[in-house]
């Protein structure tokens, strides 16, 4: 499974951005993909995630700025009202299972996902 992401970039505080990740033909064959991001010195971290029993999960600091869909071929994050701390490398994950895991732990956890792109800088500075 191959996962290509696009739509970072560097941007104002109070700018948007949407970064998309291309995993033609799989997405709905996996049990749930995500977004992550990674800044400077710190641990990789959840954005949001979408699993296929329909949970949606977003991390508390992107509530209300960030969403997450999905079709058929590409993975999308639409953020709005960037901060400077969303400054990191963002990181488009799927996880896939036989069966399924349905938990939040499954949803949120990096461990759980087995596939990872290669990462799109976004930097939100003035």
């Amino acid at each position: 499974v191959q996962l290509v992401e696009s739509g970072g970039g560097s941007v104002q505080p109070g700018g948007s951005l949407k970064l998309s990740c291309a995993a033609p033909g799989y997405i709905f064959y996996m049990c749930g993909m995500g977004w992550f991001r990674q800044a400077p010195g710190e641990e990789r971290e959840l954005v949001s995630s979408i699993s296929i029993d329909g949970r949606i999960i977003y991390a508390d600091s992107v509530k209300g700025r960030f969403t997450i869909s999905q079709d058929k071929n590409t993975l999308y994050l639409q953020m709005n009202s960037l901060k400077t701390e969303d400054t990191a490398v963002y990181y488009c994950a799927a996880r896939d299972g036989v069966p399924c895991v349905h938990s939040d732990h499954a949803a949120t956890a990096a461990s759980a996902y087995n596939y990872w792109g290669q990462g799109t800088q976004v930097t939100v500075s003035t």
